[in-house]
């Protein structure tokens, strides 16, 4: 049994695992940058959708009362928890309705954080054609 306990186990010193450590970190700081665009791409998916979901409860809003809503609880919008909010937050876009009368609303989707930290927030607005443009670029 001893002589188990005995034999030298070939494997990786703790010094080997920590350089390889810090060749990978070296490496993901080199790479972050190159990334950043394509995660703040990813992240304006969400204003889109929920804009364009917006949109189709604004229409069927107007088909019922003729008019356009300020309030997106009266539409039937339900806000996700930003993500600015706390530890259960998923939003990363406050949506809210600019402007809406009888005949036409425009709604915007303001990002709660810079994605790229260059002090300039996202946002996306929608109008009563759907017509979805992005007025501050991340």
């Amino acid at each position: 049994m001893r002589s188990i306990l005995r034999q030298k186990i070939r494997a990786y010193t703790l010094t080997e695992i920590l350089v390889v450590l810090v060749i990978i970190g070296i490496l993901v700081l080199l790479a972050l940058p190159n990334l950043m665009p394509l995660i703040t791409k990813a992240k304006t998916t969400e204003a889109k959708l929920q804009l364009e979901h917006l949109a189709k409860l604004q229409q069927g809003f107007f088909f019922e009362h003729s008019t356009y809503s300020l309030d997106l609880a009266e539409i039937g919008f339900v806000q996700d928890q930003l993500s600015s909010d706390g530890k259960d937050g998923k939003a990363n876009y406050k949506i809210e309705i600019v402007s809406a009368n009888n005949s036409a609303f425009v709604a915007k989707a303001t990002a709660v954080a810079d994605f790229d930290g260059d002090g300039v927030y996202n946002v996306w607005q929608i109008d009563q054609d759907k017509t979805l443009k992005e007025i501050m670029q991340d």
